[in-house]
């Protein structure tokens, strides 16, 4: 059997950019060889496309830092022509060097002449591109105008779940409740008035502050009521200032007095039914009131947390959000994959959080495990997605 040839984006641009070299590290390690040959791109925090840089299966969250693609005297810059399709991936190899040492020449320099050579016909491309610049639409827009297949949704689900305000709007519409709250543009306002318009809208705290287009709870802050007005407008200030470090755009919601329980959603081949794993839950292994699951909760502490699949909750609240998750799945347009992430309160209501249209495959992501938990392992997983998209 001819093996079918699938560039692995990793990487990018956004704050989720090591999350991502994790996540690919999985990937690879998972995928079934005797049925796909990976070909690992790199995508550097600046927006550069390489190949044969650092291998990328080496990668783990046991180092003191974290991983990152860079730049190196081996890699090549990878160049796309967009009008030859599955055959438009090509890498950059210098045309001469004039007698220099290439350890001592910067073969990825834009202003070196290149000659380009394929990267061979590719049949997929699976983007385990985490955020802005992966799993925003972006991306997917290139390969939609180069027609070649790829894992995970399209344009518009992934630019609609990418940006949780409007996420909130198509839910809604689709008589999908979601957490209370408001937007704020970070760009332009005063404390007075984001106090304002939280009292306007009436949210009962505590309040939970966040990018609206940012993943990995980057630029997340939990606001707790203050005793007088000034000081909660201080806090509330601070808080949209440092989200708003990561996108201009901040929500503001109404903290919900519930457990967060997240879905996994399967859709292989568009068109088709979404299947929905047992539901699951981050259980905060340390008592502290005032936790909540931030970066380094999820990703940095192993001893900060562990996934329960499927969620200690009754049968007919799981099927209740899994039920919820296949609807907000196909209210978005989704295909491939997803993760729901919903709020389950004590009377049993299900509200979406947010949707990730490409959620974290590290070894302690929530994704891979539910699916794990629900008879699906890590590379028929892979497998499926693949060969879903493979025409």
């Amino acid at each position: 059997m001819t093996k079918k040839r699938i560039v692995v984006l990793y990487g990018g641009r956004a704050d989720e950019h090591s999350i991502s070299c994790i996540s690919t590290a999985g990937v690879l390690g998972a995928l079934d060889t005797e049925r796909f040959e990976p070909i690992p791109v790199g995508i550097t925090k600046d927006g550069k496309w390489i190949v044969n840089g650092e291998d990328p299966r080496g990668w783990s969250l046991d180092g003191n830092e974290l991983p990152t693609v860079k730049i190196t005297p081996e890699s090549r810059p990878v160049m796309i022509d967009p009008s030859r399709g599955k055959d438009g991936f090509f890498a950059g190899e210098p045309e001469h060097l004039n007698g220099a040492d290439s350890n001592l020449v910067n073969l990825n320099d834009p202003e070196m002449r290149h000659t380009l050579t394929s990267l061979g016909h590719v049949d997929a491309v699976l983007p385990v591109l985490h955020g802005p610049y992966g799993e925003d639409g972006t991306v997917q827009g290139l390969l939609e105008m180069m027609g070649v297949p790829y894992v995970g949704c399209g344009v518009f689900a992934s630019a609609a779940c990418m940006d949780k305000h409007y996420t909130k709007i198509v839910l809604n519409a689709a008589g999908i409740p979601t957490a209370p709250g408001i937007m704020v543009d970070a760009r332009n306002f005063t404390a007075a008035d984001v106090l304002e318009k939280v009292e306007t809208a009436g949210l009962a705290y505590p309040l939970f502050v966040k990018p609206s287009r940012a993943g990995s709870s980057f630029g997340v802050t939990k606001v707790e009521k203050a005793e007088d007005r000034e000081t909660q407008q201080d806090k509330l200030a601070a808080a949209v200032a440092t989200a708003g470090e990561h996108d201009w755009k901040v929500l503001i919601e109404q903290g919900i007095d519930g457990r967060e329980i997240e879905c996994a959603v399967l859709c292989p081949k568009a068109g088709e039914e979404p299947e929905a794993s047992w539901p699951g839950e981050i259980v905060l292994d340390h008592q502290d009131d005032d936790q909540f699951y931030d970066f380094d909760s999820k990703y940095m502490d192993a001893s900060a947390s562990h996934v329960e699949v499927p969620a200690n909750l009754p049968v007919s609240v799981l099927e209740d959000v899994r039920d919820v998750a296949r609807r907000a799945f196909k209210a978005v347009d989704g295909a491939g994959l997803s993760r729901v992430d919903t709020f389950v309160t004590p009377d049993g209501t299900v509200m979406v959080n947010e949707i990730n249209t490409m959620p974290g495959f590290t070894p302690i992501s929530m994704y891979p495990k539910a699916w794990e938990a629900t008879g699906v392992g890590y590379t028929e997983l892979i497998t499926r997605l693949i060969e879903g998209v493979l025409r």
